[in-house]
């Protein structure tokens, strides 16, 4: 997917305002400007369209976790400079705090049953045999069911 998707439709979920998605930002030491979000939040055919970068959505969703659990003790997580939809997924199941059985609940209000272990292959690790890749339809579907989760 598309960053720059991924945190409009975020933002939305949660109903951001600018200084609510600066904020965010700066919880993981990442300062975007006033004009900078315009820009990433401008369609992608717009001159004026700015691509979010893989470390500025990692640090955006880092901010996210802090913003919704509260900050850990210790330093800062640094924000990875490649994401893939597995580690965006997991950002925001851990941001939210949700258990493998909301998760699935989650997916099945868009349209998509998955059993636990289908699911826990997306949260493995890269290396292990039954790691699965997340795809663009699964994280989609996740998002979706998000919006109408926190939006109905």
């Amino acid at each position: 997917m598309i960053n720059n998707d991924i945190l409009r439709r975020l933002c939305k979920i949660f109903d951001f305002n600018d200084e609510k998605i600066q904020a965010i930002f700066a919880l993981n030491q990442c300062d975007i400007t006033t004009e900078q979000l315009e820009c990433i939040f401008k369609e992608h055919d717009d001159s004026a369209y700015q691509e979010l970068s893989d470390v500025q959505l990692a640090s955006f969703l880092n901010g996210l976790i802090v913003e919704k659990r509260g900050k850990k003790d210790g330093s800062d997580r640094p924000a990875e400079l490649e994401l893939s939809n597995n580690i965006i997924f997991n950002k925001i199941k851990i941001a939210l705090a949700l258990k493998a059985d909301e998760v699935i609940a989650v997916l099945e209000l868009a349209g998509l049953s998955l059993g636990k272990y289908e699911l826990s292959a997306y949260f493995r690790n890269v290396n292990n045999k039954h790691f699965k890749t997340c795809s663009d339809d699964v994280l989609s579907t996740f998002l979706t069911g998000l919006k109408l989760k926190f939006n109905s």
